[in-house]
């Protein structure tokens, strides 16, 4: 399936990142020179990195993102957030909801990752990153923090109120399913994000959260997905 591949690659991209591996071309001529023991030789063999190159190169289409995301990031992460909403939306019609597949709401909830999720969470992570430097436990826990208890019940409102706009929903339907649902859908958050989030904060690259948010959420979009139609 077209979307999946997709997604396995995205998802692939900060794994692979950590090796950086090149490939060389298949029909490369093998290197004569030994391996091991010799000084000041450079080691020509395709099994060792070489420091030069992008890392992650041996990935197909993973230096093309990270050029995306240097030229044109806001439209990249929106595109990132599609594919993570709509293949959400996809495995929760298919393995949870049953019956036939809606593809109204497929494409609601993939439109909402592409017009709020990526660009949200790129300005809004950005930002973060800027006012709170620093890798050490009282920044990533100072992170998460802000994340889970300002901008989680921020984002699950604007949630609610999207799909009560899509859904033509009077402004008193929209208030009373935000309040019967923000705090369920906070708490659903606060059982996965904080440790997600806490990798994220400590290893992850600003640019590069997006896409490992995407990863992950795949599960919670299926969440999402369910409460949200209800």
């Amino acid at each position: 399936m077209k979307l999946t591949s997709i997604l396995v690659i995205a998802s692939s991209f900060l794994a692979v990142s950590a090796f950086g591996v090149s490939p060389k071309p298949a029909l490369t001529k093998p290197s004569t020179t030994s391996v091991g023991f010799l000084k000041d030789k450079a080691v020509t063999s395709s099994l060792f990195r070489d420091q030069s190159k992008v890392r992650g190169g041996a990935v197909p289409g993973w230096a093309a993102y990270n050029e995306a995301l240097d030229k044109k990031p806001l439209i990249t992460k929106a595109m990132t957030s599609l594919v993570g909403w709509a293949l959400g939306d996809l495995l929760a019609q298919i393995f949870i909801s049953g019956g036939p597949f809606d593809m109204k709401r497929f494409i609601t909830l993939s439109v909402f990752g592409f017009i709020y999720h990526g660009p949200s969470g790129h300005f809004f992570y950005n930002w973060l990153d800027k006012q709170i430097e620093g890798k050490e436990a009282q920044h990533v826990a100072l992170k998460v923090g802000i994340d889970q208890l300002i901008w989680c019940p921020i984002f699950m409102t604007v949630f609610f109120t999207y799909l009560g706009l899509v859904n033509g929903d009077s402004v008193a339907v929209i208030v009373d399913k935000v309040k019967n649902d923000l705090f369920t859908a906070c708490q659903g958050s606060w059982k996965v994000w904080p440790i997600v989030h806490a990798v994220n904060f400590k290893f992850i690259s600003t640019k590069h959260r997006l896409v490992f948010i995407n990863a992950v959420q795949i599960a919670f979009n299926m969440f999402l997905s369910i409460i949200g139609s209800k």
